[in-house]
């Protein structure tokens, strides 16, 4: 046998000995957190799948790579300089770029089924949209009837198809949960979708998956899969609020339209989405992203409207202009402001 096949053989062998451990290895880790939904192991089955076509590719190439590097690298007094030329190996070539080509186009085909799955209209769908803004996600449902309403939490029963519109107020933001193994992007100026069917009870986490301002890692919001008739309960809750209820079981939009500082709380905590970004400790938020709210309200109210609908005009030391949304005299309107402002005035004393 010669030199250059025997190097060609444990080249290979070493390889290959390399890319089944490597392989094992990444299948025996857990890659993703407890399943809570149907598409959650075809998902999983298909990335077990890339990592069985993938890690064996890399782990061969890089194996035969380094096994060169120290089987022919330049010794002291060895020969020096370029080696002959040769033409390479035309049958070769064609085999190292075919192959990778099948496996590629087979794995595509796999993941559109997979997608076509899960994609795939259901009877009975809870018909939500998610809606996305610097730092937070606000919930509508819309009920068989037309008629609508809004949370700060996102309310789902277990084992219901769920059709999921997305939209965003503001930049560029991504809807995930994890434990549903699906992701999309909320874009500026369009309605994308996502489909899932939660089937395991439990609290997870709505998270932005797309960097959006210095508030993207407090974009967290509760999500709850709860038991059919128990989400029922909080739709009727949520349909009939009671008038001395600041929100609907579970929290939600505000309940009452005065400019009542209950009523700015729940805007607080809520629509507005400032808890996202301020320390406030009548509210129970820890925001950092802009300066904290504890003692404010003592400021004169013209001063927190300001605040609120023209954020540029006065920045506290130590924080950057511009991060405030610049919106929230036309997204809230001037009722919401004064309800907001006369919470701050009594939380922030």
């Amino acid at each position: 046998m010669s030199p250059q096949r025997k190097d060609l053989y444990v080249m290979l062998a070493i390889g290959i000995v390399c890319s089944v451990v490597g392989t094992y290895a990444a299948l025996q880790i857990d890659w993703f957190p407890t399943a809570a939904s149907t598409a959650a192991p075809k998902i999983d089955t298909l990335y077990d799948w890339l990592l069985v076509a993938s890690v064996p590719m890399f782990v061969l190439v890089m194996a035969v790579a380094i096994y060169s590097v120290v089987r022919f690298r330049v010794r002291p007094g060895g020969p020096t300089g370029d080696g002959a030329p040769i033409h390479g190996n035309t049958r070769l070539e064609i085999i190292w770029v075919t192959i990778p080509f099948l496996i590629v186009t087979a794995l595509a085909v796999y993941a559109a089924v997979v997608l076509a799955q899960v994609e795939q209209k259901k009877p009975n769908e809870l018909q939500v949209r998610a809606i996305g803004q610097q730092f937070t996600w606000h919930f509508e449902y819309t009920q068989p009837g037309g008629k609508k309403f809004t949370s700060d939490v996102l309310w789902l029963p277990n084992n219901r198809p769920v059709y999921m519109k997305i939209n965003t107020l503001d930049v560029l933001h991504s809807f995930w949960v994890p434990q549903f193994r699906l992701k999309e992007d909320a874009v500026p100026g369009q309605t994308d979708h996502v489909r899932f069917t939660p089937n395991r009870v439990g609290q997870y986490e709505v998270v932005c998956a797309e960097l959006c301002g210095l508030g993207h890692a407090t974009m967290r919001v509760k999500t709850l899969v709860v038991a059919p008739q128990k989400f029922q309960q909080w739709v009727q809750a949520k349909l009939s609020p009671k008038p001395a209820a600041g929100e609907a079981a579970g929290g939600g939009a505000a309940a009452g339209g005065g400019a009542t500082a209950a009523a700015g709380k729940a805007i607080f905590t809520g629509e507005g989405g400032c808890g996202a970004c301020h320390t406030l400790s009548a509210a129970g938020t820890t925001g950092t992203v802009g300066p904290k709210l504890d003692g404010i309200g003592t400021k004169p109210a013209a001063f927190l409207k300001q605040s609120i609908a023209d954020p540029n005009a006065v920045i506290t030391a130590g924080f950057p202009k511009g991060v405030m949304p610049q919106d929230f005299a036309t997204r809230l309107g001037p009722q919401k402001i004064d309800a907001l402002v006369k919470y701050l005035q009594e939380a922030g004393k």
